[in-house]
């Protein structure tokens, strides 16, 4: 349904109530992050080990996210964002007490990551059905800039408690995270359930064939968490890094380097619900491309900071967070204006397993790219891997400018392309 205006208030809070559930999710998918520099101490694992296990919990984001999304066809978004909900609750406590090494936080880290991406694809088609297009933007911006607030909760309180008790407590309180989501989504979710419009069956033609902008967009998005989930992986081990450099001892420096990095998702908050207004306004394209342009420049030059001033490297890190996320609410929006209704959540659903199929390769490369530097400058070898994440943005930024030539991109933002 659309808004009315003696509706706006009722869809406020229920936006509210939405983006509170889908910030307590998010805790644990930045949970590996927060303590990679810990773990690989103490595992005395490789970068690219390190990076598999982030590696394999994108893997499982993206199966999940696939079958999550054509099951939101059939059952409905809201019944799939709390059976998700659910078993996220359980799943996220059985890191801290079996994770022992290598393979079993690999085949951890996968299984909580299936039971975490249930909120995201039925998110987006809860408020695409609830918001007109004209506030649709914004409305998506703020469910995703709630995930952003679920990575700074991560990041600054599990870093702090990484850093005075060691990683498994750290996980220990960060599994509180998604029951929070579920006791909000049981109240939010409570007297019905809405469904979406059936589809015969899930097809990769239905929506996608002969579609230029879908595609395009689909394309844009898969670079985009190249560069974004990459960066979001290693960003907590390169500050802890930074501190090492500047004499801090590496266990502490772990913690603390966890929590400087919520900064950087704080200025995530801030891009996701700015970047999703400022495509209501000037357009989808206009604001994807601006995007990808800084994070793609960031990304080339980032790693070249290792040695620098801490405060340099954190407002740089800003900047870096602000434009890698700002363009993601945009991309959800506008495939909900190139695809019809009735086929949203099966697009979505290659949308996901591509865009995090290639978030799952990102980590493991850069990891691969840090061992193979090993014998060279930690400078050179941190700039290498982030300049690898610089590709992908710059292939997005390539793909963007392609979909904003085509005629079919007046169809984006009320013809503001």
């Amino acid at each position: 349904m659309t808004e009315t205006s003696g509706g706006h208030r009722s869809h406020t809070l229920w936006l509210v109530g939405i983006c509170l559930a889908r910030a307590g999710h998010s805790v644990m998918s930045m949970a590996y992050p927060t303590v990679l520099a810990a773990v690989q101490e103490e595992w005395g694992l490789s970068f690219t080990a390190a990076g598999s296990i982030n590696s394999a919990a994108q893997a499982g984001t993206a199966l999940s996210l696939v079958v999550l999304s054509v099951l939101a066809d059939y059952l409905g978004p809201r019944a799939v964002f709390l059976g998700s909900a659910v078993l996220a609750a359980v799943t996220s406590f059985l890191i801290p007490i079996f994770a022992q090494g290598h393979l079993s936080a690999l085949g951890l880290f996968f299984l909580s990551a299936v039971a975490l991406a249930g909120t995201y694809t039925p998110g987006v088609m809860l408020i695409a059905a609830r918001f007109e297009p004209a506030r649709r933007g914004g409305a998506v911006g703020w469910f995703l800039a709630s995930s952003s607030v679920g990575y700074v909760l991560a990041l600054a309180v599990g870093g702090f408690v990484v850093a005075h008790a060691g990683w498994r407590a750290a996980l220990f309180v960060l599994a509180l995270g998604p029951v929070g989501c579920l006791l909000l989504s049981l109240g939010l979710f409570r007297g019905g359930s809405a469904r979406a419009v059936p589809s015969s069956r899930f097809s990769w033609e239905t929506g996608l064939s002969g579609n230029r902008a879908a595609q395009l967009m689909i394309a844009g998005y898969v670079f985009h968490s190249w560069e974004l989930l990459g960066m979001w992986a290693w960003t907590p081990a390169f500050m802890a890094a930074v501190l090492v450099a500047h004499g801090t001892a590496p266990t502490q420096a772990a913690g603390l380097g966890a929590g400087l990095t919520a900064l950087f998702h704080v200025m995530g908050i801030a891009a996701s619900s700015t970047g999703g207004w400022l495509s209501d306004r000037w357009g989808r394209t206009a604001v994807i491309a601006g995007m990808m342009l800084v994070s793609s420049a960031c990304s080339f030059g980032f790693g070249w900071l290792l040695g620098a001033p801490v405060a340099l490297v954190l407002v740089a890190g800003c900047i870096y967070g602000f434009s890698a996320l700002g363009d993601s609410p945009v991309y959800s929006t506008g495939i909900t204006e190139t695809v019809p209704p009735e086929r949203l959540g099966s697009v979505l659903a290659i949308r996901s397993l591509l865009g995090f199929g290639a978030g799952a390769i990102a980590p493991s490369v850069f990891g691969l790219v840090l061992d193979l530097y090993q014998d060279r400058t930690a400078v050179a070898a941190w700039a290498s891997g982030f300049s690898v994440l610089g590709v992908g943005g710059v292939l997005g930024l390539a793909s963007i400018l392609w979909l904003r030539a085509l005629p079919e991109a007046r169809r984006l933002a009320g013809g503001k392309r």
